[in-house]
């Protein structure tokens, strides 16, 4: 994985906290709102009670899953993980503090995506200790715009 680009490999919505995820080739954001079509953007998230713990999407990269499947860990490909973007070929942790872009929508990284125990509980496996220290990004979206599975993940 590198620090400038990579490529969006799937896009996660849920109807509401604890609903499963489900995979869609688009997905409209929002600043301040999220994905449209997402549990969060409607405020029907497990965390929308408090604002500190909302971002406006979380991303995942395809890597860090397949290495806990070769690890014997809990699959969590096909949005178990419960992120709203799989990603590939970019270092996501790399993008903290700074700006990129998913396509042509503007993006601020602001901090890990942290595994908690809630997680567990709802996919049904130990996923908290198979995501620990690498459970991904939490997004800010700075710009209304349309991401799509394939497009590219850029860093700026």
């Amino acid at each position: 994985m590198n620090r400038l680009g990579g490529i969006v490999t799937g896009v996660f919505l849920a109807d509401a906290g604890g609903q499963p995820m489900r995979s869609v080739t688009t997905a409209e954001a929002i600043p301040g709102q999220g994905l449209t079509g997402d549990r969060y953007s409607s405020g029907l998230g497990e965390w929308s009670y408090d604002a500190r713990l909302c971002n406006d999407m979380t991303l995942i990269a395809t890597e860090v899953l397949a290495a806990i499947v070769a690890e014997g860990g809990p699959d969590l490909r096909s949005g178990l993980h419960r992120r709203n973007v799989e990603t590939t070929g970019i270092d996501l942790i790399s993008l903290i503090g700074g700006r990129f872009r998913i396509g042509a929508v503007a993006l601020q990284g602001d901090r890990a995506c942290d595994p908690c125990r809630y997680l567990d509980g709802v996919v049904g496996v130990s996923a908290m200790a198979a995501l620990r220290e690498r459970g991904g990004l939490r997004a800010t979206i700075l710009g209304t715009g349309v991401l799509r599975v394939g497009d590219p993940v850029t860093a700026e």
